[in-house]
């Protein structure tokens, strides 16, 4: 089923923040996050095992028990089973994630895609997420930016195991769709490449924002139209850089990512426009994106969100951007494609 078939709204939550990213966020802190994001209009949530080590989908379950369960679709992932037993967190291999995590839960993170370990994992998340059954699943994290360059055969595993075990679930109507869950365009172009089994969508961060689009604007989004598939994307605002934040894919942006910030804000701050709004509405525009999932650690980090969505923009805005050169020539933007 089409993505879009299935996502309630053009806004999600994404989950990650609750798994402790980059800080120790307090459990009330984290809880009224969720409970913001409800009353804020939002009913899709995304998660991942990966996340804390399962602490985003204990808090996210916590926070939506009493929930009516046909109001709201959850996604989570596959790939990562997450044990009892516990490890040390500062010896964990987490590719260019690093220190992401480092706040979670030490329990200890196992890479796994085999058919049976997909199928344990959805089995924890429904019991971590006080839920009977998973919207969507993605398989998480099968690219080179986590692996390296035994990614290939990771992804080969995956195909053998993850995608199959996925497929069949799918057609026997125990999820709706499932898809990849990852930072790079590399694995999507692919798994669209191969004669099956049959994807339904993609959740890809931090590759299509206005900081960062080229490769995917050129090599994925228009394959994804063309099969009617969908895009979710996740990190809109780039890991916190777009929004004035440290961070600009997990580490801390460079001089020329700064830079380019700087002066999407001048423009931005020209027209009375908010730089959340022109993050989100950029990812919309195009066709192939179902929703945008930005992630909030606090309660009023939401409203902005909505704010953000429902903001008007004047074209004006995205006529210059495109003519200073600060966005791809072939992006479809709001108001002008």
């Amino acid at each position: 089923m089409a993505l879009k078939d299935i996502l309630p709204s053009k806004l999600g939550f994404g989950a990650a923040p609750l798994g402790n990213m980059f800080r120790d966020i307090p459990e009330q802190e984290a809880l009224a996050t969720v409970e913001a994001a409800w009353n804020n209009g939002i009913r899709y949530y995304d998660n991942a095992p990966f996340y804390g080590a399962g602490l985003a989908e204990i808090r996210m379950g916590a926070a939506l028990k009493e929930k009516p369960r046909d109001q709201y679709v959850i996604s989570t992932k596959v790939g990562r089973v997450i044990l009892d037993e516990i490890e040390d967190v500062t010896a964990r291999d987490l590719g260019e994630k690093g220190d992401v995590f480092k706040y979670g839960r030490p329990n200890k993170i196992i890479n796994d895609y085999t058919e049976e370990a997909t199928l344990r994992s959805i089995e924890d998340s429904l019991k971590r997420l006080n839920t009977d059954h998973i919207d969507i699943a993605f398989v998480h994290d099968v690219a080179q930016d986590f692996y390296g360059d035994e990614w290939l055969s990771v992804f080969e595993s995956a195909r053998k195991g993850a995608f199959k075990a996925l497929d069949r679930l799918r057609d026997e109507g125990v999820i709706k769709a499932w898809g990849l869950g990852v930072n790079r365009v590399e694995p999507i172009e692919l798994l669209l490449a191969l004669e099956g089994p049959r994807p339904d969508g993609f959740l890809l961060a931090g590759r299509y924002t206005l900081l960062d689009h080229d490769l995917a604007l050129q090599r994925v989004m228009p394959k994804v139209v063309e099969r009617g598939l969908g895009i979710v994307v996740g990190g809109p605002y780039s890991s916190g850089a777009l929004v004035g934040g440290p961070n600009f894919e997990y580490a801390p942006a460079t001089p020329a990512i700064l830079d380019k910030v700087a002066r999407i804000k001048a423009t931005a701050d020209r027209h009375g426009v908010s730089i959340k709004a022109a993050g989100l509405h950029f990812a919309l525009a195009n066709p192939a994106v179902a929703a945008v999932i930005p992630g909030a650690s606090k309660p009023e980090r939401i409203a902005e969100d909505r704010a953000a969505l429902e903001e008007a923009i004047p074209a004006d805005f995205w006529r210059e951007i495109r003519q200073a050169g600060l966005v791809n020539p072939e992006a479809p933007l709001p108001l002008l494609d």
